[in-house]
């Protein structure tokens, strides 16, 4: 698969999660976050089991052996998942769609910088400007100086260095089993059953509590976690970190544009400079390197 095709995957995976914040905040019913969580990765991961489960038979047999390592990998990559997804999901229900939309893109800049402290990764040079463009234009886009700190918004802020955490390794498993499939449901399993029984532990959720989720446990567990989680994991495939994280920040502008097509919201001229700010930092990253200048040399 080439480049261009991997982040065009990404853009719509993107696209998905830019829809799901809504149905994050309203469609959650009496069911708690952290049994909610677990629900929609574990409804997630059955979507994509029959299609992991052929994809896991033909590389095993003809590309790459599955080792240990390998699942203790991909339940590493679930148990991130798993955190990352409760503490924003436990935000969400505390602050505003807007305020978490804006503060999920801290993990933008994020990336590139854990990739190269504790990784030691050089990126293309673009990337530095183009995530700290995404982030101002994410900032932008959520109104500025409305922008007022909540209790919630601390959890989002710290399900961020979790989700830049799940991007470098996301990226990096699916490249070394070459079964992007495998990996998406693997994690998917691991968080659904993860959360499930932490939430059973801690909130003691009822039957009633799951069916009045049920439209918020259907519409995210299949659209935001079975297909743009999949998708994202075989995007990743094919391109950096560094470069995904930028591209997947583009939900942002699409959650605006599902508000405007769905709920009637309109955004300002200076909210849309902040769109035009996300898709120029996008372009950047895509087509800069493509010129041949600047490229990274490894770290010695």
């Amino acid at each position: 698969m080439s480049r261009l095709r991997a982040n065009l995957i990404l853009m719509l995976a993107a696209m998905i999660w830019g829809s799901a914040f809504v149905a994050q905040q309203v469609g959650t019913g009496t069911l708690g976050t952290i049994s909610f969580t677990g629900a929609r990765f574990l409804l997630g991961g059955l979507v994509v089991l029959p299609f992991a489960s052929m994809q896991f038979r033909r590389v095993h047999a003809n590309e790459h052996r599955f080792v240990p390592n390998d699942w203790y990998l991909m339940i590493l990559i679930g148990l991130t998942l798993g955190t990352a997804a409760m503490l924003q999901q436990h935000g969400i229900l505390r602050t505003t769609v807007t305020n978490a939309g804006f503060l999920t893109a801290l993990y933008v800049p994020m990336v590139p910088l854990i990739g190269l402290v504790l990784l030691r990764r050089r990126v293309h040079w673009v990337v530095w400007p183009a995530s700290v463009g995404c982030f101002i234009g994410t900032y932008i886009m959520s109104g500025a100086a409305d922008v007022e700190l909540r209790i919630g918004d601390f959890w989002v802020i710290g399900s961020t260095l979790f989700w830049a955490a799940h991007v470098l390794m996301v990226g990096h498993a699916a490249s070394r089993t070459r079964a992007p499939l495998v990996v998406a449901t693997t994690q998917f399993l691991v968080c659904g059953v993860f959360g499930l029984t932490l939430g059973a532990i801690v909130e003691y959720p009822q039957l009633h509590d799951f069916t009045s989720a049920l439209f918020g446990i259907g519409y995210v567990g299949v659209f935001s976690v079975g297909m743009a989680f999949t998708l994202q994991v075989v995007g990743q495939r094919y391109t950096q970190a560094a470069d995904a994280a930028i591209i997947l920040s583009s939900e942002t502008v699409f959650a605006a544009c599902a508000g405007y097509l769905f709920l009637g919201e309109r955004l300002s001229l200076f909210q849309m400079s902040g769109a035009v700010l996300i898709l120029v930092g996008i372009m950047a990253v895509e087509l800069v390197p493509l010129t041949g200048i600047g490229r990274p040399r490894p770290l010695q």
